[in-house]
């Protein structure tokens, strides 16, 4: 049973890694979880309770970060509400075009949403960018901030 705990918070953990790229898991959500229950799993021993709140402080600033990215790329530009839903739609999409379509679905719907509200494809092509900017920001600082945490688990753990 413990060792498929451990096999449990493994797996937990990379998922969570994968999804701090791929906007449709929870990846730090998934990676907090998967270091909780490898701290739980050891009785709390190597991994206590205060390295579990500032993993799981961590934890809310990726989800602080995400949205603070996101609104600063779209809303500081003026992005409509179609933008916003063509930049949702987009990603989407692109989900299932692996990591190109990641990278250009975004911008593609938000400036196709933006067209339709607008008509302008000057606008829309900088509401694209800054969408497309902020949520690079986005998973670049949420990317460290989840190294930062896997970082800090394995040295409480080791030491």
């Amino acid at each position: 049973m413990t060792v498929a705990l451990w096999i449990l918070a493994g797996l937990l953990i990379v998922l969570g890694v994968v999804g701090t790229v791929v906007p449709v898991l929870p990846g730090s959500t998934f990676v907090f979880g998967g270091m909780l229950l490898a701290a739980w799993i050891d009785g709390f021993d190597r991994v206590g309770w205060l390295t579990v709140s500032v993993l799981g402080l961590l934890t809310f600033a990726t989800v602080g970060v995400d949205l603070l990215a996101t609104s600063l790329g779209a809303g500081r530009l003026g992005a409509s509400r179609l933008a916003v839903v063509g930049a949702i739609a987009g990603t989407v999409l692109g989900l299932f075009a692996g990591l190109p379509g990641l990278l250009v679905g975004p911008f593609v719907g938000t400036v196709a949403g933006e067209l339709l509200a607008s008509r302008d494809i000057e606008r829309a092509g900088r509401v694209g960018l800054g969408t497309w900017l902020g949520l690079a920001f986005g998973v670049a600082a949420k990317v460290g901030l989840v190294f930062t945490m896997l970082g800090i688990f394995a040295t409480a753990f080791v030491f």
